[in-house]
């Protein structure tokens, strides 16, 4: 069993066929789908401002959320901000979300095999949830403007280390040099990078602020099924323990 950390756009269909996939988008679109279905709230990724509209057609009741190059698109109801989504009470309305790179990462995951979606909320859940059901992960981060961004890197890194006790190896040495970079690493390393840099030049910090303020408080594996954000809930899924025998060999 194996897993692998990469970034997209450049690992682009690259692990479609064989690999499970998890995206992630810390700063902001994971965070806000783990978000949106950790209220109960319906949750549907998309890739343009057009499918969105589209969507919004089949769904009038929708709740439209999103942004193009850090900017709420017109007629859109809020931004693609976990933080304003918490606040709101209107959880039946389905959430439709566009971002730029992260929302475009999970439909193209979700098109061909098993995808899930993960930030710091649920990465142990879905580290647990996947581990013993998945040979090869592909635990993949969307980069913004061609950069692999810290808080990216260190989510996936958590979810690899979490994933090498259910016997997962790293299947190249970047991906154990990431590991080995970000493991200890706490969450506040995820203020420093360009996303949080972004966040507080365009007065955006109630944001950074819930990514920090939330880590491993959400149990739902959510998956990404025909179109859909789907939560599982995760309860206790542990590493298998090994036998006695193959205990005392590696005591010995």
């Amino acid at each position: 069993m194996s897993v692998i950390i990469d970034s997209f756009p450049s690992s682009n269909g690259r692990y479609q066929a064989d690999y499970a996939i998890v995206a992630v988008d810390v700063i902001r679109a994971s965070t806000t789908v783990v978000t949106a279905a950790t209220l109960g709230r319906k949750c549907f990724p998309v890739t343009s401002v057009e499918e969105a509209l589209q969507k919004r057609a089949e769904l009038p009741d929708c709740l439209l959320a999103g942004e193009v190059a850090g900017i709420k698109p017109d007629g859109f109801d809020l931004n693609n901000s976990p933080s304003h989504l918490a606040r709101r009470t209107d959880v039946h309305r389905p959430l439709v979300l566009l971002s730029s790179s992260g929302t475009k990462l999970m439909v193209q995951s979700g098109a061909t095999g098993a995808a899930y979606v993960a930030c710091l909320r649920n990465y142990k859940a879905v580290a647990a949830h996947i581990g013993n059901r998945h040979e090869r992960i592909a635990l993949l981060g969307a980069a913004t403007q061609g950069e692999f961004r810290e808080e990216d890197q260190l989510c996936c890194a958590w979810i690899a280390n979490e994933l090498r006790r259910f016997g997962h190896q790293p299947e190249n040495q970047r991906t154990l040099n990431l590991i080995e970079q970000w493991r200890r690493a706490s969450a506040r390393a995820c203020a420093t990078g360009n996303s949080a840099a972004y966040l507080r030049r365009s007065n955006q910090l109630d944001d950074l602020n819930f990514v920090l303020a939330h880590v491993n408080d959400v149990p739902l594996a959510c998956q990404l099924v025909n179109g859909e954000v789907l939560p599982i809930t995760v309860i206790s899924e542990l590493p298998r323990p090994k036998p006695p025998a193959a205990r005392r060999r590696l005591a010995a």
